[in-house]
């Protein structure tokens, strides 16, 4: 196989054994070892991409919270880390390094998902995001990001629900479910080590299969609503030049998926 660039994107929420706050924010208790079974899930996949394609370039993002999750000590040495905000294109920032494919680890499902882990999008002030009508998490906006790029997402990782809701926007892509949602903060959880062999495994197959994926991609202009939880939030969203509001709804054309992403991340941080 010739060499080829890989952009991992692993969040924090959807990695075996993670069902708490209090395992994904660095306040937490349980945040250091939170960490290490994110790093830990990351070099699985790291490794199942050499694996397949030895000679790859393989970019990891880490993209949970303050995208300093990670620990750059104990990652597989044959990966790049990105990490750090803000940054351009956030969760998938790497894609304009060239990436020809992209795989998310250790995602959720969107804010209001039923049974879901540690469901949201984006962040806390932002109960939904609809591009052209359709109700989109960070699963569904990433991808369509990635499409715009000419980039396929080849793999998704994380609870059940989070991996319906890949398949239902890339139904030949391929999904490694570790967990099973309980509700919020409750799972039934692979062992951790169980968890990073299946990774393993999936991204391997998900590189040789590369060449049967194909982007997904919006029709532009891009019409977006975003509802938000305080009304406060969209108060300070009317300030930005190109939104309207309707209430705690505020609505926006964006030219491209760049463009969109780019105020979706603004809009999550002048949120409380």
């Amino acid at each position: 196989m010739a060499a080829i660039k890989v952009l991992i994107s692993v969040d924090m929420e959807g990695i075996a054994g993670i069902v708490h706050p209090a395992e994904t924010t660095p306040t937490g208790g349980d945040y250091e070892r939170g960490r290490a079974l994110m790093t830990a899930a990351a070099n699985a996949v790291v490794a199942g991409v050499l694996d397949a394609a030895p000679a790859a370039e393989v970019l990891v993002a880490d993209s949970h919270g303050p995208y300093r999750n990670i620990l750059p000590e104990d990652l597989d040495r044959r990966a790049r880390l990105i990490r750090g905000k803000p940054r351009e294109l956030g969760m998938l920032a790497g894609l304009q390094a060239g990436a020809q494919a992209a795989m998310f680890v250790g995602y959720h499902a969107r804010a209001g998902a039923s049974g879901a882990v540690l469901a949201h999008t984006i962040a806390d002030a932002i109960l939904d995001v609809r591009i052209a009508g359709r109700s989109h998490g960070e699963i569904g906006i990433n991808t369509l990001l990635a499409g715009s790029y000419g980039v396929p997402v080849v793999l998704a990782s994380g609870d059940d629900a989070a991996c319906e809701e890949f398949t239902a926007l890339v139904p030949d892509g391929l999904t490694v479910p570790v967990k099973r949602g309980l509700g919020q903060y409750a799972a039934d959880t692979l062992h951790p080590q169980e968890a990073c062999d299946r990774l393993r495994q999936g991204a391997s197959q998900a590189v040789s299969r590369r060449d049967e994926h194909r982007p997904v991609a919006a029709s532009r202009p891009l019409d977006i609503e975003v509802d938000l939880h305080q009304p406060r939030t969209a108060d300070l969203a009317a300030l930005i030049p190109g939104i309207a509001r309707t209430g705690r709804t505020v609505t926006f054309a964006a030219e491209d998926m760049t463009a969109a992403y780019g105020l979706l991340q603004l809009l999550a941080h002048i949120g409380p």
